[in-house]
């Protein structure tokens, strides 16, 4: 069976492109551009059959079928050849039953969906196999890239850096300056991407890498180009398909830029579309307090989006003001009964370090999801007795400078409740020993 896809504008224009075109936009209208499928091929196959395909190709050998954005090749992007792709078996990852914390918040199942158990650690390295493959793919037939080009907080970076550098094509990366992690400034500089450090916010670095990538020659990897959002839509296929394809009742993911909403939308719409699931969880927005332009949309119910100036956030991911895929995001929370609801700096810190000690080891973002779900759960938008998944979008190892200037009480806006500092004592064993007795409990 021959499969296609194609990028095609989410506004409804009719407008058509090949992925291998390098387009951001629709030149017809401006909107965005999705990548789309031929469903009538896809449904030749029964959904028995295509939940049976994918069961026996996770986590084999056979390249690059292992991969659990790849083991869905047919329904992510069936025109790159396999000797292109470039992949490190990204997806098939943890997902996690959070028993304890969820029995302390008194609820029946609450799993965590650990996507940055990964080659960079983070849920990013999803969509950059796709994105890289392809430009692998246009750059064997001949097209002219030079590069690839992205604006990030840390972890698209990461993530590009790395398939760039299996792939043998270079990267250019522009970061906010000391606005992210040593732990994700230090990985692009190690997979040798020229990075440029810019004195400006995650915004600005966007801004000025689309005026970048106006030249045909450096190609455009942030989640404007919609390449990255038919990787990340595996997302909410594996968690489907780890629930032997029953369907959960909340998905709820840390948002910034806002692509990873659309990604998770459009994978489980895909799911429903070709018979293997026969309902749709409800989605949950979650955004930091201080970067929250999505929330202020929602409470006027998505009209529109007013940018904002975002403020310093611990969760520097979602550090962001004027989210490119808005619109995208917009209609899936509309087709999805979605919500959308902000967490503080106290509020995220504190769920962070509560999860963890009960096994967790969450980085800031997934602290705003986790904060957030709490906030619903207390308003009752959410049943405990319901079962819910929430996306950690990174390692927290990532963020480790986060752990320890919350257990040495040094986050600003945070009144650490559960820090954890180690014990200063004398090499004495008798002191050890009292210690020991009065602080195990």
């Amino acid at each position: 069976m021959d499969y296609n896809c194609w990028y095609e504008c989410i506004r409804g224009c009719g407008t058509r492109y090949s992925i291998f075109d390098v387009v951001y936009r629709c030149e017809t209208c401006g909107g965005l551009l999705e990548v789309r499928h031929d469903l009538a091929a896809l449904k030749q196959k029964s959904a028995a059959e295509w939940k049976q395909t994918f069961v026996d190709r996770a986590f084999t050998t056979a390249w690059p079928y292992g991969s659990g954005v790849w083991g869905k090749k047919e329904w992510i992007c069936p025109l790159v050849t396999d000797e292109n792709i470039i992949s490190t078996y990204e997806g098939n990852s943890n997902l996690f039953w959070a028993k304890r914390f969820g029995e302390e918040l008194g609820m029946n199942e609450l799993w965590v969906k650990l996507c940055g158990n990964s080659h960079t650690g983070s849920f990013k390295d999803l969509g950059m196999t796709v994105l890289v493959s392809v430009v692998n793919q246009m750059i064997s037939d001949g097209k002219p890239i030079k590069a690839v080009a992205c604006a990030s907080t840390g972890d698209t970076s990461a993530a590009l850096a790395a398939y760039g550098a299996a792939a043998g094509i270079p990267t250019v990366i522009l970061l906010p300056k000391a606005k992210v992690s040593t732990a994700q400034l230090i990985q692009p500089i190690a997979n040798g991407a020229t990075v440029l450090s810019l004195d400006t916010d995650f915004d600005g670095c966007m801004e000025i890498v689309k005026q970048l990538t106006e030249d045909p020659q450096i190609y455009l990897a942030n989640s404007m180009n919609s390449l990255r959002i038919e990787g990340q839509k595996t997302v909410g296929i594996e968690i489907v398909q780890q629930f032997d394809w029953e369907v959960p009742d909340w998905i709820i993911l840390p948002s910034g830029n806002l692509g990873n909403v659309r990604a998770l939308g459009n994978g489980l719409k895909m799911m429903k579309d070709l018979g293997l699931i026969n309902r749709l969880p409800r989605i949950v927005c979650a955004q930091a307090q201080k970067a929250n332009p999505l929330y202020r949309s929602y409470l006027d119910g998505l009209k529109e989006l007013e940018p904002v100036q975002a403020q310093k956030t611990s969760a520097s991911a979602i550090q962001i003001g004027n989210p490119v895929s808005y619109e995208r995001a917009r209609d899936t929370l509309i087709e999805f009964n979605g919500v959308v609801e902000q967490a503080s700096e106290d509020e995220l810190a504190n769920t962070s370090a509560q999860a963890d000690r009960t096994g967790l080891y969450c980085c800031p973002h997934t602290g705003v999801a986790l904060a957030v779900m709490k906030k619903l759960l207390n308003q009752g938008v959410i049943n405990p007795k319901e079962r819910v998944v929430v996306i950690s979008t990174a390692h927290g190892l990532k963020f480790s400078q986060f752990k320890v200037d919350y257990h040495q009480n040094r986050l600003a806006e945070v009144d650490a409740q559960f820090a954890n500092p180690p014990v200063e004592l004398k090499a004495d064993y008798g002191l050890v020993r009292d210690t020991i007795h009065q602080l195990v409990k």
